[in-house]
């Protein structure tokens, strides 16, 4: 076996141990209510002490499981799908950076620690978005660690106002901090760093931009790692969100994502961005019921959704791998006969994502959906959750017509098969999750069953609304054109709601490099400019002028001495 086989399967095995032994504690942890805390002394100088605390409870232990059980399968995948790549160990190195430091976020209670994990995250996923190295790749990572960084920011300024508390260990405080100002004032910065975490209106164009990472790490991105943190963060945080005014805003912002992203992926035919606006529409989803108090519907939601994502991105780089690196959907078709095994995974997937019954999305978006429809919510934001979910099953239903059914259209010189048995070995991992995952977590989370009492109308509301949805994503398909307008009245709404609304063309052009711009020209202008001639620089020039002519005057001729003598006896004259 090569030396690239060793690095995978040793990364592999150490990841799906751990993950193994993480996800069985957190069982035991739910099962018997216990909750560590560690405490280790780093370093201890004199009167300073400098301690690292870790959080160890059935939610942290849990969610860890679960990110370095999908990590391993990633890796283990990224063994057929990066064959060609001369650095192989230099990428399995950045995703175990990266899986590391969203360790260090799930199990601190420290907003220190949690800081080095959050800029960690933001680091490491840029390296993964400009991995491909060109012009777009760049882009692409510029956008998404720029927009991160508005929500470090926040994220600095909440770790400041947490010293008026005495410490930075906010798990101790948060059930303290209810209905006072400091309290108001951090909330109202997580929610800002959750919302550029997690890709929310306004900052939610650097998500599909992410898109540049190779597949793998975009699995790994968008199922259980840098999406999720500002989630995670916000479901530890939820007791100071739920009730306040914060809550309504967050309701409204993460119902209108779900909707836009929802929207937008009807429009769209790359097959990684329209995965991409799936999750973007599930964060909103999270999100929503975050600012409604439901804290641990959100994270079996964000747990489910882990399962049956991982897996569509996977099932999307076998179909980019076999298609010569070709995205556009529309040079697919009749991918079920070339790839059955794949075909299978990703229908299974895709009904997950719907929320198939019985499927791991089916119990998650459900519970969430009947939890809507017995909450006091507005007319606005129950369209948004049902319109919402409707729209999911469109572009499904859409994205398999475009992908499965019909004739494969790319050309007959391309050899189309299943027989990468790694990545294939990879997402029967996934599969099996993605199957049983939402029943074995439902009865772990919630172990007492709840009676939700509706109509029947409204029961089958949120079934209906899927098969709705996706019938008319399929059906809507047959009637585009090859450009993927129906016809030309349609050009501007079409690019309207395929672009998001435009957001990326604000988020590049107005908030990005206007901005950088208009800094460079006041450089230019004033500190450059006008500030250095009227300052520093122009003293400096005066007096060095000052200097020479004075020196010129030392080093001259006799006579001007005895002229400037003359002058000063005649002023001196002139005056008496």
């Amino acid at each position: 076996m090569s030396w690239r086989f060793h690095v995978c399967f040793i990364s592999f095995m150490f990841l799906f141990i751990f993950g193994c032994i993480s996800g069985f504690l957190g069982i035991y942890f739910c099962f018997t209510s216990l909750c560590y805390f560690i405490e280790w002394d780093v370093v201890n100088l004199n009167s300073m002490n400098i301690t690292m605390t870790f959080l160890l409870d059935w939610m942290s232990l849990l969610f860890m499981g679960f990110v370095l059980f999908i990590s391993s399968m990633v890796i283990f995948y990224s063994y057929n799908y990066m064959e060609g790549d001369c650095y192989l160990p230099r990428f399995i190195m950045l995703v175990l950076m990266f899986v590391l430091s969203m360790m260090l976020l799930i199990i601190s209670p420290n907003m220190i620690s949690i800081l080095l994990g959050w800029d960690g995250l933001g680091l490491i996923s840029y390296l993964l978005v400009i991995y491909y190295q060109n012009v777009k790749s760049y882009s692409a990572g510029m956008l998404t660690v720029l927009s991160n960084r508005l929500g470090d920011v926040a994220f600095l300024l909440s770790i400041a106002w947490m010293l008026n508390y005495g410490s930075w260990n906010y798990f101790f405080y948060v059930n303290l901090m209810f209905n006072s100002l400091e309290a108001q004032l951090i909330s109202a910065l997580m929610i800002f760093a959750a919302m550029t975490k997690s890709a929310q209106i306004p900052f939610s164009s650097w998500l599909p931009a992410a898109m540049a990472a190779p597949t793998p790490v975009s699995a790994l991105v968008h199922s259980s790692t840098l999406v999720t943190a500002g989630v995670y963060l916000m479901i530890r945080f939820n007791c100071l969100i739920v009730g306040t005014e914060f809550a309504k805003y967050l309701l409204l912002i993460g119902g209108a994502t779900m909707f836009m992203s929802g929207l937008g992926a009807n429009f769209e035919f790359d097959l990684k961005k329209i995965i991409a606006l799936s999750t973007l529409s599930q964060l909103g989803l999270m999100m929503s019921i975050l600012s409604m108090g439901y804290p641990h519907l959100a994270f079996f939601h964000l747990l489910t959704h882990a399962l049956f994502k991982a897996l569509l991105f996977m099932c999307a780089g076998v179909i980019i791998h076999n298609m010569g690196d070709c995205q556009d959907i529309r040079f697919m078709g009749g991918l079920s006969l070339f790839l059955p095994l794949s075909s299978s995974y990703f229908m299974v997937s895709n009904l997950a994502l719907c929320g198939m019954p019985f499927l791991a999305g089916f119990y998650s978006k459900d519970l969430i959906l009947e939890m809507c429809l017995t909450d006091n919510l507005n007319f606005i934001s129950f369209l948004f959750f049902f319109v919402s979910t409707g729209l999911t099953a469109c572009y499904t239903g859409r994205l398999i017509y475009y992908s499965m059914t019909g004739q494969f259209r790319m050309g007959s010189s391309y050899n189309v098969s299943d027989e990468a048995w790694w990545m294939s070995s990879g997402m029967l991992g996934m599969l099996l999750m993605a199957v049983f995952g939402g029943a074995v977590l439902g009865w772990l989370i919630f172990p007492v069953p709840s009676m939700i009492c509706l109509p029947s109308s409204l029961k089958l509301l949120a079934l209906l609304v899927s098969l709705l949805g996706g019938w008319i994503g399929y059906q809507v398909s047959f009637f585009y054109r090859v450009d993927g307008t129906l016809n030309k009245s349609f050009i501007f709404s079409s690019f309207f709601m395929g672009s998001m609304w435009f957001m990326p063309y604000i988020s590049t052009r107005g908030a990005y490099i206007t901005p950088l711009k208009s800094g460079g020209v006041v450089l230019s202008s004033f500190d450059q400019g006008w500030c250095e001639y009227m300052g520093a620089q122009g003293i400096y020039l005066y007096f060095k002028n000052m200097s020479i002519l004075n020196q010129t005057y030392q080093n001259n001729f006799l006579k001007i001495y005895l002229l400037f003598f003359m002058i000063w006896i005649l002023v001196v004259l002139a005056l008496y």
